[in-house]
């Protein structure tokens, strides 16, 4: 199982905005004028660095647990099926064109559920999880 969600520190910077770094993704880093602010900031910068790393096919660092004075990130739920598709992929070794034929479409169909630049509806992702053993769920928490 994988955790969609990312640990950061946020501070108070020497400006009093809220400085925001990622444990993992020591490159990226952001800050808002408050903790609501610095939140949205985080999710932003986390999906764009995730978003990037997807589209050049490069790894996806595995989430550590928060540790005191840290707080998970979640990456945006627009991303994280496409995610987790990827990292099933590449965890079982099948390619984009395997995939493709054991779902019964073409090889594109595959790429773009991969293409964080195109709207990949839900359920096309679910199936796909499904050809790989996956299932994908949502969880709803208790906002901190």
């Amino acid at each position: 199982m994988f955790s969609f969600s990312y640990p950061a520190k946020f501070k108070a910077g020497s400006d009093n905005r809220v400085l925001v770094e990622f444990i993992d993704l020591p490159r990226v880093a952001t800050d808002g004028k408050d903790d609501h602010e610095a939140m949205e900031e985080a999710i932003d910068a986390l999906g764009s660095d995730l978003s990037i790393r997807l589209s050049r096919r490069e790894e996806i660092p595995t989430p550590s647990p928060a540790k005191r004075r840290q707080r998970l990130v979640p990456v945006p739920l627009w991303l994280a099926p496409k995610l987790a598709l990827y990292l099933a992929l590449r965890d079982q070794r099948v390619s984009n064109s395997e995939l493709a034929r054991r779902l019964g479409v073409h090889e594109r169909v595959v790429r773009r559920m991969l293409d964080p630049e195109h709207a990949t509806k839900a359920e096309k992702i679910q199936a796909a999880l499904a050809v790989l053993g996956k299932q994908m769920t949502v969880e709803v928490r208790d906002a901190a």
